[in-house]
């Protein structure tokens, strides 16, 4: 899985999270989103490691700055 497919797989997963479309790209970060609080990040991780078939370490996700970075971990963990 590439980077760009990850970040295209995860448009889904943050309008079920946050009930709207929001618009992705690699720079968005928690700031640039109304409501993205620690539990919609807890939301968020739970979505992905479901739909991606991955889970992700306590290190993984404190190293997670920007949507890119969320990203870079999926398509280097996730299945092909």
């Amino acid at each position: 899985m590439t980077e760009e497919s990850a970040l295209a797989a995860l448009a889904p997963l943050f309008e079920e999270v946050f009930g709207e479309p929001v618009p992705l790209t690699p720079d968005l970060t928690a700031e640039d989103v109304e409501g993205w609080d620690s539990t919609r990040m807890i939301e968020l991780i739970v979505a992905v490691e479901a739909r991606f078939g991955i889970k992700l370490t306590t290190r993984e996700v404190d190293g997670l700055h920007s949507v890119g970075d969320l990203a870079a971990v999926i398509a280097r963990k996730a299945p092909l």
